[in-house]
């Protein structure tokens, strides 16, 4: 089975937000989230969707569930203290509704920008190699430095990714190393494929599109605004199915 588990546990403090946290804010009177969940919600390979959310928000989350009758959801969890923790609480929820060989497909809620063939490639890719990370070209140069702001290494482009979500595995895989990774004390992986790869576990790629931005600051809302309303006006001029 295939399992989507989209985790909106933050607060989004580099939003400049105080009234809701930044997966609540709205686009065309729709949840960010919403947005978010509806790309699963839509998709026939994905089975269920688990959810980990900011623990006063669960109920609004629910109440906008049943507004734009979303149906796949089968668990909703509070989320982390971290978003490790988020994403672990999500897992821990997903092992008591679906068998431990379904591939899940780890999400942010504030990444609406995806598409139904990134969901598909990544299902595909994981059912071959175990693994798929979602990834998009690296567009600038970029460096890597030590601890004084000096330069160490400046990879080749050619050579380079940025990685996104989703991130998927097997269910059983991702999370031994969640369960592996507390035991050592470790509680704030930036993110799966980091999390994977500290345990030395076989990483794949799957190519998304530069615009799989995460909302994080206002830039970044204004920025999916603009894309979401081209693909709207795309769609009225009949240049996107």
């Amino acid at each position: 089975m295939n399992i989507a588990i989209i985790f909106a546990g933050g607060v989004g403090s580099r939003m400049n937000t105080k009234a809701k946290p930044k997966q609540f804010l709205e686009l065309h009177g729709k949840a960010i989230i919403i947005h978010t969940i509806e790309l699963f919600e839509n998709h026939p390979g994905i089975d269920g969707i688990v959810i980990s959310c900011v623990a006063e928000w669960i109920d609004y989350l629910k109440e906008l569930l049943d507004k734009f009758n979303i149906k796949k959801v089968v668990d909703i969890v509070p989320g982390g203290e971290t978003g490790q923790m988020s994403i672990y609480n999500g897992l821990s929820a997903a092992e008591k509704h679906f068998p431990s060989d379904s591939v899940v497909l780890i999400h942010d809620g504030v990444r609406p920008l995806i598409n139904k063939q990134i969901i598909s490639d990544n299902i595909r890719q994981v059912k071959k190699s175990g693994s798929a990370i979602t990834t998009a070209p690296t567009v600038e140069t970029f460096v890597v430095i030590d601890e004084n702001y000096s330069v160490t290494e400046i990879p080749k482009r050619a050579l380079s990714k940025l990685a996104k979500a989703p991130q998927s595995f097997i269910l059983a895989d991702i999370l031994a190393v969640h369960q592996q990774a507390q035991k050592d004390q470790i509680f704030d992986s930036i993110d799966s494929c980091t999390l994977m790869s500290m345990y030395h576990k076989p990483l794949t790629l799957v190519e998304g599109p530069v615009e799989n931005i995460k909302i994080t600051t206002p830039t970044d809302y204004f920025i999916f605004r603009a894309i979401y309303e081209a693909r709207e006006n795309n769609q009225i001029y009949g240049l996107e199915e």
